[in-house]
């Protein structure tokens, strides 16, 4: 495993957001979710396409609190440029879980 500094790791802007929108997203090359996420007001909403179609439904996504990296280039999806990076991580199955707080938090909040 490679070491960073604490400098390279500060450069990674993980933000927690809200998704307010999930749907479907069939021209994705694999099974996923077009997520619309708010970080807030100073921040704003920011699109991603998510890879959790095994474990989740559009409608539990919704009001799910997310840490996302917000600060990658946006990247082109199918027919969307994804502006973020919602985090998770894969079971024994492969599957994706979402990285999610235990608490309540500010939107836009930066993990430290």
């Amino acid at each position: 495993m490679e070491t960073i500094s604490w400098d390279d790791f500060t450069k990674v802007e993980l933000r927690i957001g809200r998704i307010i929108s999930a749907e479907p997203f069939p021209k994705a090359k694999k099974p996923a979710y077009l997520l619309q996420v708010d970080f807030g007001p100073e921040i704003g909403t920011k699109k991603s396409s998510a890879q959790i179609t095994n474990l989740y439904t559009t409608e539990e996504l919704i009001g799910k609190l997310v840490v996302a990296v917000i600060n990658f280039p946006k990247k082109q999806i199918g027919p969307i440029m994804s502006e973020c990076l919602v985090t998770g991580f894969h079971n024994d199955k492969g599957e994706v879980a979402l990285c999610v707080p235990d608490k309540d938090v500010p939107l836009g909040t930066k993990l430290l």
